[in-house]
């Protein structure tokens, strides 16, 4: 008997009848009675494998560790399990632009693959404006003449051939871009995260491969957004510390104020009363005019808090989304290159490659896997630029106005402090003061008694006791001059 490859038997587990062989001519009988041989040829049957129970166990002792199971003997209920990808097949007519294009680039195609297929779809093109054709859909003829066996010239020349408008069969892709996120793909996401800290010499000479967007004018827009986010934060803080000052200032004042009305209704001058009453109450004034600022001032720290703590933390969360739209866009244009690269390989070889001579299916999976990224990645990129352009105004029309009103503020509160010191004229006070006014009460020992006694003396005494102290008596010179011995 022949059989494939993909069988084997082992004489000694599986025990055949040898009565049920047929030798010669052996008719095979038709259950269904739908197909009916009229002529059979010689045909081997091996009948099914005959296991007694006695069998089983001497199989167990040979093979230890493994139980044998006698099997059913009705027809197994495969699972049906759906494998590859889905295509669809249709015609769309496409009207060209002044161009003579549609928008499209063609893959694939003779003497490398089968069938040729759509590697991208332009912006703003008339094929991205229909949005029937999509990266990675195979292209089966234009105009009725079917593309097979011809290069991907020859079938762009198809094209352009064309007056005003073409007609394309395409077999439409139905892939699924879960199957497209592979762990190739994750790991370039974290490695265009680490290269996006990095500068560009230090990837080059770690060597770290990586997809960059060209002309990103959102780059500098993100470090505005990181000046901006600092000018705030210093405003914040700048502010903040001012009006805490002030509070602690009102208070000193509203002290004052009621350490001068003390002193007022203790004097016992009236005049000198009143000027301490009334300077006591100004101060007492200066001190409510500071707390109506302090209130009209506060509302500032709450709008730029807002700014700064929600606006721009929800500008950031939808950029820290883009970003990762953004990362996973250039991972699918990483690997469309380095996919690229093993054809041109393989080519340069002149060498097949499994995967293009059977419809390059692979390439076309992560070619529709990238458009989508793209996708995701331009509406979060809008998104970003108009949440970016929102903020931009607001920070020119708000600071300006939070600072004018800060100013104001301080300007109504100094204006209104000197409108009330200016408005009477308290000092000089003439005040009644005893003899002991300014004699205090020593809390220390007194350690010189010397000059109290010469305040007791008259000022012709004190000239001359001055004289007297001049000479040291208690304390005579240790060297002595004698004139004798000079």
């Amino acid at each position: 008997m022949d059989f494939e490859d993909d069988f084997f038997f082992e004489e000694d587990k599986i025990l055949l009848d040898n009565s049920l062989i047929s030798h010669g001519n052996a008719s095979v009988s038709n259950p269904s009675g739908l197909i009916e041989d009229k002529n059979p040829g010689p045909v081997t049957t091996v009948p099914p494998a005959i296991v007694e129970l006695h069998q089983l166990a001497m199989m167990e002792d040979r093979i230890p560790d493994v139980e044998l199971v006698a099997q059913d003997q009705s027809i197994p209920q495969l699972p049906n399990i759906q494998l590859g990808m889905t295509i669809t097949s249709g015609n769309v007519i496409i009207q060209k632009d002044s161009n003579n294009l549609i928008g499209i680039s063609i893959g694939g195609g003779s003497p490398l693959c089968p069938c040729l297929y759509i590697i991208q779809i332009f912006d703003n093109t008339p094929a991205a404006l229909d949005g029937t054709l999509q990266s990675g859909d195979e292209l089966v003829a234009v105009n009725g003449v079917s593309v097979r066996g011809k290069t991907k010239v020859e079938v762009a020349k198809m094209i352009q051939s064309c007056d005003s408008q073409v007609s394309i069969n395409y077999n439409k892709l139905h892939a699924d871009p879960k199957q497209g996120r592979t762990l190739d793909i994750a790991l370039k996401k974290v490695k265009h995260r680490l290269v996006e800290g990095m500068g560009s010499a230090t990837a080059d000479a770690l060597g770290l491969s990586r997809a960059i967007l060209c002309n990103d004018a959102l780059v500098q827009r993100l470090n505005a957004l990181q000046r901006t986010e600092n000018l705030y934060r210093g405003l914040v803080s700048h502010a903040k510390t001012t009006l805490h000052t002030f509070f602690d200032l009102t208070q000193i004042y509203k002290v004052f104020g009621d350490t001068f009305a003390a002193i007022g209704v203790r004097e016992p001058q009236p005049r000198a009363s009143e000027a301490f009453r009334q300077f006591g109450e100004q101060h007492r004034q200066m001190e409510k005019f500071g707390v109506t600022m302090l209130k009209t001032l506060k509302p500032i720290l709450n709008d730029l808090g807002t700014y700064l703590h929600k606006a721009i933390p929800d500008t950031r969360l939808t950029i820290s989304k883009y970003a990762d739209a953004k990362f996973e866009y250039l991972s699918y244009c990483l690997k469309v290159k380095e996919l690229d690269d093993e054809e041109q390989n393989y080519a340069a070889l002149q060498e097949p490659l499994y995967r293009v001579e059977t419809g390059n299916y692979e390439y076309r999976l992560v070619l529709r896997c990238r458009q989508e990224a793209r996708a995701k990645f331009a509406k979060l990129r809008a998104d970003v630029l108009v949440k970016l352009e929102l903020l931009d105004n607001k920070h020119v029309q708000d600071v300006v106005w939070q600072l004018q009103k800060f100013a104001s503020g301080l300007a109504k509160y100094y204006a209104n402090s000197a409108d009330l010191l200016s408005a009477v004229t308290l000092f000089p006070v003439e005040v009644d003061l005893s003899h002991s006014a300014f004699q205090y009460k020593s809390t220390g020992p007194q350690s010189v008694q010397d000059n109290e006694d010469i305040d007791e003396f008259e000022p012709e005494q004190k000239q001359e006791v001055k004289e007297e102290v001049l000479i040291d008596t208690q304390n005579p010179p240790l060297i002595w001059m004698d004139g004798n011995n000079m």
